[in-house]
């Protein structure tokens, strides 16, 4: 049950630095600081909208119109950070 846990754990932390990760991509795409004709560009850009959206896009249905502001990615991260510290702190005691 211990490993279960910790792979659930390490999920949430990899899920973590991809939602950073996808934050930082965003901002440079939308800066025009990378090539979105580029190939490789355009293929982890891809690849990352298509990993962190389906959890983003509810969360953006529920936040109010903020103008060009997405703060989605930070709710998403509290929340990941709060089941993490839950797993971590409430769950992962009762198993040992």
């Amino acid at each position: 049950m211990l490993a279960l846990i910790q792979t659930i754990v390490l999920a949430l932390d990899i899920y973590w630095w991809l939602l950073i990760a996808s934050a930082i991509f965003s901002w440079l795409y939308a800066f025009n600081v990378v090539n979105p004709r580029n190939q490789a560009v355009a293929t982890i850009g891809n690849a990352l909208f298509r990993i962190t959206e389906p959890a983003l896009r509810p969360i953006r249905r529920l936040l109010p119109d903020l103008g060009g502001i997405d703060i989605s990615p930070i709710i998403l991260l509290l929340v990941i950070f709060f089941v993490r510290q839950f797993i971590l702190t409430t769950v992962a005691p009762l198993v040992v």
